[in-house]
């Protein structure tokens, strides 16, 4: 019995630090998650030292709960650090957030929280990877969001490429980038000791590791992969405007006032064997925004119950699908499954967002895998943004530092 007990126990543990290496998604009250660092059009924050980032959310219930932020610190493959906290941070974390403010003028109360780091009371003493954790006053832990601090001291230079082989010419996209240090002082056993991240669109269910130097010219580190690199290129992002909640904006067919505005977007076409079409978008992304009251978006901005549809001549039996964009960290959950209307043939999903631009897409889900772009279709024309992370570990150091992040976008595509 002894041992049953400490089999479950040992598992119990792994099962929790299991849980931390991803985000953890937010309760049905928390809303708008908007974590950014001094980019306003960029949720993805990874920061140089010295610059800020921004943790904003509403909570529904609107009664000024205490929440509390810790930070804990990973390696390159988010393996949480065996790192003592003294080691990564200056001061303190499990803090109290401070700034908040209710909403005003809205059919839907809530309060809107606001955390600045670094702050007064805590700081970062090492560049690499992060996580954030918000805990309520009984410390369960509501959600949590990972963020980077790049110390600059390498030049990462991108391209994006068409496949060079024909099966994937027209669907995917293919990422040639070179590392140089800054100091022209080269990186000792790279092949060991220096890690490489690939992801698309800022989206880590879409990365890319792995990668080691094919070419090594003096300190520079050349990576020239097709398929270690290659990405399925998808399509661009649907979008709707809802900064005046009022009215038909982008994308939305018409609007009702019940209990909160009800907006209900135009159907959305199966896509998959469409011709690509470009359209301007923000890849996922999301932008709070209101043109009512004082232009106070953080706590002026009002809520809609969001329809949306896919047209869908039938149903795909034993896969679901979801609606897919960064409003909710592109996580499959519930809330944003959708159900087969077999009179209208249209899945069906609906969704609370508060008032903003937003982009989405449809993804599918079976019981083994997610596919992206099954839906959308793949085009290499498509528009992309490519996010570089590489990440060094100095002789006798016990943590990855972030050296160097190289950005490239598939707009000028080379063939």
């Amino acid at each position: 019995m002894f041992y049953k007990i400490l089999i479950a126990y040992f598992f119990s543990i792994i099962f929790v630090y299991a849980q931390f290496d991803k985000e953890v998604g937010a309760p049905s009250n928390i809303k708008s998650i908007v974590f950014k660092g001094p980019d306003e059009l960029n949720q993805f924050p990874v920061i140089f030292f010295g610059e800020t980032i921004f943790l904003e959310f509403d909570d529904l219930n609107g009664d000024e709960k205490n929440y509390y932020y810790k930070i804990s610190y990973y390696n390159h493959d988010w393996k949480k650090s065996d790192l003592f906290k003294s080691e990564y941070l200056i001061g303190l974390d499990d803090i109290r957030i401070e700034n908040y403010q209710n909403s005003f003028n809205t059919l839907q109360p809530y309060t809107h929280y606001k955390l600045e780091l670094p702050n007064s009371n805590t700081n970062f003493k090492l560049s690499g990877n992060y996580m954030i954790e918000i805990y309520d006053e009984l410390d369960q832990l509501l959600f949590s969001r990972k963020f980077l601090i790049n110390n600059d001291t390498a030049i990462v230079s991108s391209k994006v490429f068409r496949s060079r082989e024909m099966k994937y010419y027209d669907t995917h996209q293919s990422i040639h980038f070179s590392i140089n240090p800054k100091s022209n002082i080269p990186f000792r056993d790279p092949e060991k000791l220096l890690n490489v991240v690939i992801l698309k669109n800022e989206q880590w269910e879409t990365v890319k590791t792995g990668q080691k130097p094919q070419f090594i010219r003096g300190a520079r580190l050349e990576y020239n992969y097709d398929e270690k690199s290659l990405f399925e290129a998808g399509n661009e992002y649907f979008f709707f405007d809802t900064k005046d909640i009022r009215i038909n904006g982008n994308g939305i067919s018409y609007v009702n006032l019940n209990r909160l505005y009800e907006t209900y977007l135009y159907t959305n076409p199966f896509r998959k064997n469409l011709p690509y079409s470009f359209t301007s978008d923000i890849n996922g992304d999301f932008l709070i925004r209101t043109i009512q009251g004082t232009q106070l978006d953080d706590y002026e901005a009002d809520y809609s119950w969001v329809h949306f549809s896919l047209a869908m001549p039938t149903s795909i039996n034993e896969r679901e699908i979801y609606i897919y964009g960064k409003y909710n960290n592109y996580r499959l959950a519930e809330e944003n499954r959708m159900i087969y209307n077999p009179s209208l043939e249209i899945y069906e999903g609906i969704l609370l967002l508060k008032q903003g631009f937003y982009n989405y897409k449809f993804v599918e889900k079976d019981s083994e895998k997610l596919s992206m772009n099954s839906i959308s279709g793949n085009h290499a024309l498509t528009e992309n943004n490519y996010l570089i992370l590489v990440y060094y570990k100095e002789f006798g150091d016990r943590h990855d530092s972030l050296v160097g992040v190289g950005k490239t976008s598939s707009f000028e595509i080379v063939d």
